[in-house]
């Protein structure tokens, strides 16, 4: 038997031993494919969750919508009030711990109301080499990770993805809008909207994987390598700096580097 197809086997003997399961879901490669194993493993003893709030776009609010009606699970949309939370806002190194320690107690709450089990993320075993302080809150409240349980990386979950069927399964990577502030810059619900209208512009123009980091008021914008030279076509250039400019920013700068993950935690090595 092949390595990946013993790792789905681990991950559906995993699952039939939760029983019932809370999953947080955003939509992503990771926790929709989660959702659809656990739905195939255990059917109506499942429930996907998503936190709406200003750091994640409508647009993958909708998305997340249309994945659960598609595979047939039952979704509930739950509001998440990070911002509220001054140690989230001031956007400190460790933001994601307050975050996910907002949502995650929610999601404990709610799955002891409905008398579920357990309550599971979509962490794979790539996460485990990234700064993720969103971990230690996960570990604190005893959600599982079924998917890092099986040892299924991110190459794995995109390939068994496929196979299923998924259409998320080349869906590029996503974090939530407050990972495009440099640590220490305070967070506003204004902030995020002004993030958010930019990428989605910027994704309008054919960018699929790109990131819109807010350095006051500047701009810099990721994009793959092989997409730097289309973004600096001098008509689609043009669009780009007059519609920055009229979203506030000032300088509207290219990063030679390209996107990466996590490009704000250089700061942190």
């Amino acid at each position: 038997m092949k390595e990946i197809e013993t790792k789905l086997k681990n991950l559906e003997k995993i699952l039939k031993e939760m029983q019932s399961i809370l999953i947080a879901f955003s939509g992503g490669v990771d926790s929709t494919f989660l959702v659809k194993v656990a739905h195939d493993i255990l059917g109506k003893e499942v429930l996907a969750v998503t936190a709406q709030s200003p750091s994640y776009p409508d647009s993958e609010l909708q998305e997340a919508r249309e994945l659960a009606h598609k595979i047939g699970i039952e979704h509930l949309i739950i509001d998440s009030e990070e911002l509220d939370n001054e140690d989230f806002a001031k956007n400190p190194p460790r933001r994601c711990y307050f975050c996910k320690k907002e949502l995650f107690s929610k999601l404990v709450s709610l799955a002891g109301e409905k008398e579920i089990r357990w309550v599971a993320d979509a962490t794979n075993s790539d996460d485990e080499d990234d700064f993720r302080p969103g971990r230690e809150a996960a570990k604190e409240l005893k959600i599982r990770s079924p998917l890092l349980e099986a040892e299924l990386d991110k190459n794995d979950i995109r390939r068994l993805s496929k196979e299923l069927g998924l259409s998320t399964w080349d869906k590029p990577a996503y974090a939530c809008l407050a990972s495009r502030f440099p640590y220490g810059e305070r967070i506003t619900e204004e902030k995020l909207d002004k993030v958010d209208k930019a990428e989605a512009f910027l994704k309008n123009l054919g960018f699929r994987q790109l990131r819109l980091r807010h350095h006051d008021s500047l701009a810099r914008i990721e994009v793959n390598k092989e997409d730097i030279p289309a973004l600096l076509d001098e008509k689609r250039r043009k669009k780009i700096i007059a519609y920055l400019k009229n979203l506030g920013y000032r300088y509207i700068t290219l990063d030679l580097q390209g996107y990466r993950t996590g490009s704000m935690n250089e700061t942190l090595k």
